[in-house]
């Protein structure tokens, strides 16, 4: 087995070689539709990366679910270290629809790669997988190195969280294959969010022979979006927007149904539940009579903390990254990730360790060709120190 810095330079050589391999890879599962709720799609990317670990001899296993994408469980062990393994998370779900992916196929232009999911986060997703590899290749595995490909992040992780937590509660550090920010930076702290379903319910009459008779749904919602916008302290970094309203019958009816989609964004795990309180408040009220509301959590993350653990974590990394000729800094962001549930059973987390890539859940996402092997190769390298604690 090889160690030390014999080991780290053995794993960079075998990655600089395999930028084409690393870009064939990409480009195959980029051209594979895999929206959250498709999970064929989902599961023919797991496909595809599973004959990758295969073909280089690393064991995998199935956590198989009936509505969203299998977990993809791949193990490189250590025989022998009673070492804690290294957790390498990723997941394989897009935010984009069937048929996206013919659309706008993967391409490369002027040094950036396009297409579906390219930097979130097939491409890190690429990086985990090949980081892996080369550890097998080279026999320098620093105990036990897991990989795990979920297929629901862009929603929750409805099926894969207690998975995630589960597989971080084992392990001894968790590195989160997100994109690299545009600036370069990784990821060192996220908000957390919840996603919730708010419906009203009302009662239809005529609006111009009966209007007394009903009880507008529509208006009360009107009354609780003002309510819940109100909850939004930016300097807190309380965000509460509602996203999408659909509600009524007709034009000459009071509206006997609406409904909203709200996402609420928070810092520390201490405002979350002051936040669901004040939203069960306005729930609760109703300002027109004869209207009654209730609401449903679609999607619950959990933001991403730093810990003196963290921190050590991230000294680590930025070393690693310096040493593969990288300058980075952690980074604050908005957007959730699983890189909060591994983070909250205790495991130090780091997030954003894949490509770097920009316009995040749009059609002109982008990832950085250049920044695929040096982000595979600090990564190998933050890997291989967390055996000397470096």
């Amino acid at each position: 087995m090889t160690r030390g810095t014999e080991a780290e330079e053995a794993v960079c050589r075998w990655l600089a070689e395999r930028e084409g391999e690393m870009l064939a890879l990409l480009e195959e599962v980029v051209n594979i539709d895999s929206g959250s709720y498709d999970k064929a799609g989902v599961d023919a990317v797991g496909e595809r990366f599973a004959r990758f670990f295969a073909d280089h001899g690393i064991p995998t296993s199935w956590r198989r679910g009936d509505t969203y994408g299998d977990a993809l469980r791949a193990e490189l062990a250590s025989p022998g270290s009673n070492l804690k393994p290294v957790l390498l998370m990723g997941h394989r779900d897009t935010v984009f629809p069937k048929g996206e992916a013919g659309r706008r196929p993967f391409r490369i232009v002027d040094g950036r790669a396009y297409g579906p999911g390219v930097a979130d986060m097939k491409g890190g997703l690429v990086v985990n997988a090949f980081v892996l590899a080369a550890l097998a290749a080279q026999d320098a595995a620093p105990g036990p190195v897991v990989a795990l490909m979920t297929g629901d992040e862009e929603i929750g992780s409805p099926f894969s969280r207690p998975i995630i937590e589960e597989e971080a509660a084992a392990a001894r550090a968790a590195f989160n294959g997100e994109p690299g920010r545009a600036s370069g930076n990784i990821v060192s702290g996220r908000k957390g969010g919840i996603f919730l379903n708010l419906e009203v319910f009302g009662k239809a009459a005529h609006s111009g022979a009966n209007f007394a008779d009903g009880a507008s749904a529509i208006g009360e919602l009107a009354h609780k979006i003002v309510a819940l916008h109100a909850l939004t302290d930016l300097e807190a970094g309380i965000t509460v927007n509602v996203g999408t309203v659909r509600g009524g019958q007709s034009v000459n009816t009071t509206a006997p149904f609406a409904e909203a989609e709200v996402d609420l964004r928070y810092v520390t795990p201490q405002q979350r539940a002051a936040l669901v309180t004040a939203v069960e408040r306005i729930v609760a009220a109703s300002t027109i009579p004869g209207t009654h509301a209730r609401f449903t959590t679609r999607g619950d993350f959990l933001p991403l903390v730093a810990s003196p653990e963290s921190e050590r974590m991230m000294a680590t990394y930025k070393a690693a990254a310096a040493d593969s000729g990288l300058h980075v800094d952690g980074e604050f962001t908005g957007g959730c990730s699983d890189a909060g549930f591994s983070a909250a059973v205790g495991t130090p987390t780091l997030c954003g360790l894949g490509p770097v890539g920009g316009k995040a859940h749009s059609p002109e996402k982008y990832m950085e060709v250049a920044s695929l092997v040096p982000r595979a190769q600090a990564l190998a390298r933050a890997v291989l120190r967390c055996e000397a604690g470096r």
